[in-house]
């Protein structure tokens, strides 16, 4: 929604301010200068990036509209998902935890916190590493660096989105230059036309500089700024997983291990201790 009202107010304050400046909006309807630009942007953007990229860019815009994908009820119910899990680990054992981490779509604990289920890769992550611990493992400290480098190498991908978006952003000024370039070479091999076509043919021309600069600044570099603050938003959500693994793996009671992953949540997100506490109390 704060896409759409902001690229509404971009748009609307350039083009509303040019109109009651007297200008026409024919003139800036310019589409081969378009073709120039977006299409040779288009292009370069395929020519430089790998096809995972290229499909994480859809999911990005989606995200650019919806925002963060977790909000303060994802986090309540990864908290209790760490609850019931760590509950279920003392008091049974960690191989209690076998038949929830290899069929984890038929899991009783998973299943009732329908946002959680619903997330592939966070299913895989934590159940990856509660079958590390059915398997025996207990070093805290080997555990966190692996996840530490797995949870660096899915900010890496998330980030080569957001870069890519960025430097077709800053690509749009310099090919709007070469439509510019291109528009003028058009003029000069219409030079002995009378002044009102020459006149139409030089602002066809700029039109190309204007709409690169325009597209770049007032949309592009926004869009890959957004997707950019929303992976790292979310990127907590795996860190609020680990941070309550580590500690269970420490030895901390359930109720500890959950306060431990709270803590590492930002403010404006983060579920009140007495928020936890009740649906700590809705699930014994």
């Amino acid at each position: 929604m704060l896409f759409i009202v902001g690229t509404l107010i971009v748009f609307g304050c350039v083009f509303g301010g040019y109109m009651l400046a007297g200008g026409h909006m024919g003139v800036i309807w310019q589409p081969f200068e378009f073709l120039i630009i977006f299409g040779a942007g288009i292009g370069g953007f395929i020519i430089g990036n790998s096809k995972a990229v290229l499909g994480g860019v859809g999911a990005a815009f989606g995200t650019l509209i919806k925002g963060p994908k977790y909000g303060n009820d994802a986090y309540l119910e990864i908290l209790g998902v760490l609850y019931s899990v760590f509950k279920l680990a003392k008091s049974k054992g960690d191989l209690a935890l076998e038949s929830h981490v290899e069929n984890p779509t038929e899991s009783d604990i998973f299943n009732k916190f329908p946002i959680f289920a619903g997330d592939h890769h966070a299913v895989e992550f934590f159940c990856d590493y509660l079958r590390m611990l059915t398997l025996g493992t207990s070093s805290p400290h080997e555990i966190e660096a692996i996840m530490d480098q797995e949870l660096e190498i899915h900010h890496d991908e998330q980030h080569d989105i957001s870069g890519a978006l960025q430097t077709l952003a800053d690509a749009f000024p310099a090919l709007g230059i070469v439509a510019a370039v291109l528009g003028v070479i058009h003029t000069m091999g219409s030079i002995t036309e009378p002044p009102e076509v020459l006149g139409h043919l030089i602002g066809g021309a700029l039109v190309g500089t204007f709409s690169g600069i325009l597209v770049s600044y007032g949309l592009m570099a926004p869009i890959a700024s957004s997707v950019a603050a929303s992976d790292s938003a979310d990127s907590h959500y795996m860190g609020c997983i680990k941070a309550g693994l580590i500690a269970h793996i420490q030895g901390y009671a359930p109720q500890v291990s959950i306060e431990f992953a709270r803590k590492t949540l930002n403010s404006n997100v983060r579920p009140s201790f007495a928020e936890v506490e009740d649906m700590i109390q809705n699930l014994d």
